[in-house]
């Protein structure tokens, strides 16, 4: 890793007063928001990223916590409710880029990283490239994979 990226987890560990004001304009934001340039720039390159035209990053909002589940009305044992320790197949991480794939359909996923996290989100980047509309990119795409 850089020391850029280093840097910018070692903050987050620390919830550095800078990171936590970024985080609560964030929370003010809508889930899944267009960004000019990516937080971690070091670790987008590492992705993919390049500033063409082409290439979007997408902060994108997951709320944290397990999964939640009725309670049933029928009576049973508590044990044997099925309402606690439920936890998903898949991760945060693989939730906010299955949004953003739906979200943008025509794009294909570069890659993610996380950002940021505190008791109620996590926020992760994702880097999208649209290689059907752009020639710049098409010569990119085929060096990625």
């Amino acid at each position: 890793m850089k020391y850029q990226d280093l840097s910018w987890l070692k903050l987050c560990k620390e919830n550095h007063s800078e990171i936590r004001k970024k985080a609560v304009l964030w929370r003010k934001q809508q889930s899944l928001i267009k960004i000019d340039k990516p937080s971690r720039i070091k670790r987008a390159h590492q992705l993919g990223y390049k500033a063409k035209p082409g290439i979007i990053t997408i902060r994108m909002r997951v709320g944290a916590g397990g999964m939640r589940k009725h309670r049933p009305k029928g009576g049973r044992r508590p044990k044997h409710l099925g309402v606690s320790r439920i936890k998903s197949s898949t991760n945060m991480k693989q939730v906010a880029e299955n949004r953003v794939a739906q979200r943008y359909c025509n794009m294909t996923i570069l890659g993610s990283y996380f950002v940021y996290g505190d008791s109620l989100h996590y926020w992760y980047e994702i880097i999208l490239a649209d290689k059907y509309n752009h020639n710049v990119l098409q010569n990119v795409m085929t060096q990625i994979k």
